[in-house]
């Protein structure tokens, strides 16, 4: 699918899969993404992405980085994993999706097995974060901050018909008191807890 040789494929899967991990773990540095996140890992215990259709787990794929990165955060993903890999970012637009119910599974699976409340799937995919090879580290640090920012995503309030999200009492602030801006966008009739 790549076109390269397997040594390539392989840092590539690798980069594609740390910023999928490196992106779920900066959504549960907050309490309302690390809860939404273990939910959502419950619908995915007995998925097996590793035999599925292409078309079904292109679409699931597609769900999860809209809640891990947001569409515009994929596409700015998919562009500097391109120029890291040298590999033309929409063949990586094509690999994200496949390889994000990969890890929503092997996630789920061991949150499942270990019993793991959302706590402690924030404190694995941290572990999993700062385990990754030196070689990439600065890559998906520089990756992540520039979709996310400094600050940490906060998840979105309930779903408001009549204007987007409502607003979010626990909802972060600026320094000079005013509620900071979403780091990542929402579908409309959405909120992010809908993996």
């Amino acid at each position: 699918m790549l076109g390269t040789d397997t040594a390539t494929a392989r840092n590539v899967v690798e980069a594609v899969s740390g910023t999928i991990v490196g992106g779920m773990a900066r959504n549960v540095e907050h309490p309302d993404g690390a809860d939404a996140l273990r939910g959502a890992l419950d619908d995915h215990v007995d998925a097996d992405p590793f035999n599925g259709d292409v078309a079904s787990l292109t679409r699931d794929g597609h769900s999860i980085l809209g809640h891990v990165l947001g569409g515009q955060g994929t596409e700015q993903a998919a562009a500097g994993l391109s120029q890291f890999a040298g590999i033309n970012s929409g063949t990586i637009m094509k690999l994200l999706p496949l390889i994000a119910p990969m890890i929503m599974s092997l996630l789920a699976n061991r949150a499942s097995n270990g019993k793991m409340d959302a706590g402690a799937v924030a404190d694995d995919l941290n572990n999993e974060r700062s385990a990754v090879p030196g070689g990439l580290e600065d890559l998906l640090g520089g990756l992540l901050g520039s979709i996310f920012g400094g600050a940490v995503p906060r998840q979105a309030g309930p779903y408001d018909p009549a204007g987007g999200t409502a607003t979010d009492p626990g909802a972060r602030r600026t320094p000079d008191g005013r509620e900071a801006a979403d780091q990542r966008e929402v579908a409309p009739g959405t909120s992010n807890p809908d993996w």
